[in-house]
């Protein structure tokens, strides 16, 4: 045994000692990396840095606009409405009903984001069309995806405060008057929902708070009880089923 454990560690050895030599023949190249400003050679340089500067910019706002120009809101609202509505506080955890909101998110909007790579990327890709008309045209989808779930009165409460001229169509509404109007008819939508899902849970607190009572448990907290009966309620009738179709149903 202490044979094959010595010839082990020599084959070992001989093995390193291979590689070494073998490594240290290939020189090491390191790549050359450069930062730095220079004159541009042409206006489409410059043209091309404001692209990428533009891009960069996109980017960096990028968690700003999937949260307050998509479905997200209202989906993560109502998600967190049910998790106090069950009473189970911390489950499912935070992570989880913002990747479920993210996913979620993604789904409903699926055909707007088809509609953005069809109109504006796939041109842009192929030189048909330039970056201004790219970033127009995708900006349109999102702004009818908007327009659809803006409530009017919303809208014109926006259009009144910013005390411009009234557009002529709802394509000529600015983005700086349509998006906070969006968030508060998504806020409005998101309660609403909230309160529909409320409804049935209180009735299960109260009617077990009552039995409690009358049975002169006064110092046994209702919710350690209504717990498992809001749980099997909900399992029993497929609750995150009902809320999943119901949320994507009101974007439809």
């Amino acid at each position: 045994m202490i044979l094959i454990f010595a010839s082990a560690g020599l084959m070992a050895l001989t093995v390193l000692g291979t590689a070494q030599d073998a490594f240290a023949q290939v020189p090491l190249v390191l790549p050359n990396l450069q930062l730095g400003f220079s004159q541009p050679g042409s206006t489409g340089e410059v043209a091309t840095g404001l692209q990428i500067l533009a891009l960069m910019t996109v980017l960096t706002m990028a968690p700003s606009i999937i949260v307050m120009m998509t479905s997200f809101s209202r989906i993560v609202i109502v998600l967190a409405f049910m998790r106090q509505a069950l009473g189970t506080q911390q489950s499912p955890p935070n992570q989880v009903l913002i990747g479920m909101a993210m996913f979620l998110t993604l789904f409903a909007m699926a055909p707007v984001g088809t509609r953005i790579n069809d109109e504006a990327l796939q041109p842009y890709f192929a030189e048909r069309i330039d970056f201004v008309t790219a970033a127009q045209r995708a900006a349109n989808p999102i702004r009818n995806f908007m327009l659809k779930q803006t409530r009017e009165k919303d809208l014109a409460l926006f259009l009144s405060l910013s005390g411009g001229e009234r557009p002529a169509t709802a394509n000529d509404v600015p983005l700086t008057t349509l998006i906070p109007s969006f968030l508060i008819s998504e806020l409005k939508t998101a309660f609403q929902i909230g309160f529909m899902l409320f409804i049935p849970f209180l009735i299960v607190d109260m009617v077990v708070a009552s039995v409690l009572l009358s049975l002169g448990m006064m110092m046994l907290p209702p919710i350690l009880i209504s717990l498992p009966f809001k749980l099997m309620l909900f399992v029993m009738v497929d609750g995150w089923a009902l809320i999943v179709s119901s949320l994507m149903r009101s974007f439809a």
